[in-house]
């Protein structure tokens, strides 16, 4: 089974170093990752780690924080209304609701969204 080529944010090549390299000759990994953003180190022709660069990482990361925040606003909104009079009886309607029953319900709630 062959390796899918690892491609950097452009869509590029990513440049690989082994092992060996990478070790002899770290300060060319750390300007390739500085240059590309990350930069690949292979063990017998196999990617095995990534070094990337402080502005990739910093994209990483501040990606997976802002989208966690998102996650977060809309599950206390939805908490929030789960808190509203009359919830548990709705929700125990549904819990009732026969499953030959559900996809019409569904189908119904469904157009009235478009």
């Amino acid at each position: 089974m062959s390796q899918p080529k690892l491609r950097n944010r452009r869509g590029q090549p990513v440049k690989q170093f082994s092992a060996t390299e990478a070790k002899n000759a770290f300060g060319q990994v750390l300007e390739s990752a500085e240059r590309d953003g990350i930069v690949a180190i292979s063990r017998h022709d196999r990617p095995r780690a990534v070094v990337l660069s402080m502005e990739a990482y910093r994209e990483l990361a501040g990606g997976a924080d802002e989208r966690l925040g998102k996650l977060e606003a809309e599950f206390d909104a939805m908490f929030e209304g789960m808190q509203a009079p009359g919830w548990e009886e709705a929700m125990q309607r549904g819990f009732d609701t026969p499953s030959r029953a559900v996809g019409p319900i569904a189908v119904k709630a469904a157009r009235r969204k478009r």
